[in-house]
């Protein structure tokens, strides 16, 4: 089974300060909006999120279907197959998408720790 490309979500209190800091760290805006308190960094291939006031906790997002540039792939595993895999070897998911759907859709899961996963598909 594939994922996607993988990131880390980070809540962060102040977008401004943690963008500075990250970029000190060698990251650089990759996407999203600081007006809308979130942006996308990259250094290399680590992506990180940087969220303000949209969740709780911090969560290990990947993406099926995009690599770590954010290009389509042309093979992935979609969602669903990924959701059928996962409740197959009863792991339990906190949200589960529409299995008849297709094209972009999300599940959320908790590892054993309590730690947030996103599997988030955009195409």
């Amino acid at each position: 089974m594939t994922l996607g490309a993988f990131s880390v979500s980070l809540n962060v209190k102040d977008i401004h300060a943690s963008k500075t800091f990250y970029e000190t760290l060698g990251f650089s805006v990759f996407g999203g909006d600081i007006d809308h308190n979130y942006l996308i960094m990259k250094n290399g291939d680590a992506i990180i999120g940087l969220f303000q006031g949209m969740f709780e906790q911090n969560i290990l997002t990947f993406n099926p279907g995009w690599d770590q540039n954010a290009n389509t792939q042309d093979s992935y595993d979609d969602v669903r197959a990924i959701q059928k895999h996962l409740k197959s070897n009863a792991i339990k998911l906190e949200r589960e998408t529409d299995e008849s759907s297709s094209g972009p859709a999300s599940i959320v899961l908790y590892d054993p720790d309590g730690n947030t996963i996103l599997i988030d598909q955009h195409v």
